[in-house]
């Protein structure tokens, strides 16, 4: 084997240390050019996003098929009413979760006044428990509705409200039933979603339920207007997308 001679040793040498400085320029010139956020976390650690926010959630309770709900005035209270598993208008039993306190849920239900809750026991066998991102809240000044999938405006439409001496009433409320409005009558439109609030203060002569809703009309220049009995009325396609949209036990707040 020849042995190298020390010239050609010291000519490697010299090329072994240019070679190195120019990929240690290299590296460097990548590292520069890659955009902040693309560059590796010391120690190579994964980098994490936070999630985005979704907005709120509201839990609702479906009552068991053959089941009723003993409704108490309080937690631990007296029962005051009875919630069975199908409404009056033969719709699913699905009612809005308003407060808890304890191992207690308080309910919003047809079968109590406005602003008062019907209270179950969170472990009641009788009951499931599930959530909704939707909600419509209803701002009686500005005559708007406003439906919600947690902090997304999914649709935005206005309403005819109660007239003088039969305000709209405020307060919170869940979605009951969805009913084709020819069923009831012309003046109910296409379409009905039931409420579980009450109008108390009815139009002197009135011959009709009590119950809130927000449905149809056949008069559409009623919307936007102060033309109703209590209840709001929308035009046919804002009502036919809250029955595509919106699903029974919905929370719905009616603001001044």
């Amino acid at each position: 084997m020849l042995r190298p001679s020390l010239l050609h040793v010291t000519v490697l040498l010299l090329l072994s240390l240019v070679g190195l400085m120019a990929v240690s320029s290299a590296h460097h010139a990548r590292e520069a050019s890659r955009p902040p956020h693309q560059l590796a976390p010391p120690g190579d650690a994964p980098v994490t996003v936070a999630p985005k926010l979704r907005g709120p959630t509201f839990s609702v309770v479906s009552v068991r098929h053959g089941h009723t709900l003993r409704l108490h005035e309080s937690p631990g209270g007296r029962v005051v009413a009875t919630a069975w598993w199908i409404t009056e208008y033969g719709s699913s039993a699905e009612l809005s979760v308003a407060a808890t306190r304890g191992g207690w849920l308080g309910l919003t239900s047809s079968d109590r006044p406005n602003g008062r809750l019907g209270w179950v026991r969170a472990d009641n066998p009788s009951l499931e428990v599930h959530t909704t991102r939707m909600s419509v809240r209803i701002d009686l000044s500005r005559r708007s509705l406003v439906l919600r999938n947690g902090r997304e405006v999914v649709r935005r439409a206005t309403v005819g409200i109660g007239r003088i001496g039969s305000a709209t009433p405020t307060g919170r409320y869940s979605i009951t039933d969805e009913l084709r409005g020819k069923s009831f009558g012309r003046y109910y439109g296409c379409c009905i979603v039931a409420l579980s609030g009450h109008q108390m203060n009815k139009p002197s002569g009135w011959s009709g339920g009590d119950r809130l809703a927000i449905h149809g009309t056949n008069d559409p220049g009623s919307v936007g207007m102060r033309s109703s009995a209590g209840c709001l009325h929308a035009d046919g396609e804002d009502m036919r997308m809250l029955m595509r949209r919106v699903p029974l036990g919905t929370p719905v707040f009616i603001h001044a």
